[in-house]
Formats: C-alpha cells, sequence, structure tokens
C-alpha cells in the first residue's frame, strides 16, 4: 500500500451514543477540529487490533475490554496530499464500560458522547470549543453505517 496509512479506530459505545474526540485545531494534523472516533495508526509490526488498544489507552486511558471488541469494517478513503494518498481504517465496535469522568483525555481538544442525530447532522456542539464543530464525511459514513446496523 504505497503512500497509504493504516489505522484502527474505535466506535466505542455506550447505550445509543458513541464517544467521539474533538480533534485538535492546528494546523498540519488530518481534520483539524472536527469530531472523530479514537484510533490511531498502526506500529509497522502491530495488527488493528493491538493498535486499537495501545491508541485507546494512550488516548483516553481506557482499557479495552479484549474479548468484546468486534470487527465493524474497513473503510478506505483517499486524501488530498502530496506525501499520503490514502488511508485505510479498521474499524472496531466496542463498548465503554465507564464514566466519561473515568476518562482522561490526553490527546484532543473535547470528547463528547453523541448520537445519531449528531451523525445525520455531521457534527455537534462542543462545550469546550463553544460552537459546533463538524465531521468529516468519512466518519460521517461509518457513524451513519452503523446506527444503520443498530436499528436493525
Amino acid at each position: 500500500m504505497n503512500n497509504s496509512i493504516l489505522v484502527a479506530i474505535a466506535i466505542l459505545t455506550q447505550g445509543d451514543s458513541v464517544l467521539m474526540q474533538l480533534r485538535d485545531d492546528i494546523p498540519g494534523i488530518i481534520y483539524p477540529g472536527c469530531w472523530g472516533f479514537f484510533g490511531g495508526h498502526l506500529e509497522p509490526s502491530e495488527t488493528p487490533e493491538e493498535a486499537l488498544e495501545r491508541e485507546i489507552l494512550e488516548e483516553i486511558a481506557y482499557q479495552i475490554p479484549r474479548t468484546k471488541i468486534q470487527k465493524f469494517g474497513v473503510y478506505s478513503d483517499e486524501l488530498q496530499s502530496e506525501t499520503l494518498k490514502s488511508v485505510h481504517r479498521h474499524v472496531f465496535q466496542v463498548p465503554l464500560t465507564v464514566f466519561l469522568r473515568d476518562l482522561i483525555l490526553n490527546e484532543g481538544w473535547d470528547m463528547r458522547l453523541l448520537n445519531q442525530q449528531a451523525a445525520q447532522d455531521g457534527g455537534a456542539y462542543s462545550e469546550k470549543a463553544k460552537k459546533w464543530r463538524p465531521m468529516p464525511a468519512i466518519h460521517q459514513q461509518i457513524l451513519l453505517d452503523f446506527y444503520k446496523q443498530y436499528k436493525e
């Protein structure tokens, strides 16, 4: 996969909501100031599941219950970048079994449980940002697909 990046991301569910991260609003990162899923890139020798566990622990200090990880799908899209041509996302559904107050946000601007309406709206309000923030189209599509399957 030349000029591609592999990532593992989590649909962290609690009831009928999904925990999302408001990415930092700084230049040079992908999707700055947008709502997205927690997770990140795979290290060279990692499986997607191992990367997911590591990233979630780093980002919000949450130890994923390993036996509860369910593969949701793989989503790929092309980037408008000279260095990266595409992103391949391994998406997993994982229950969030702790209160938000028990999580430590180590990466990102804000975090919030978002519902199906936020997926349909393509974003949500952030108390920390003090304004409505969008989500990238690919993240919105994953969330819409999740809610479609969730309701079935």
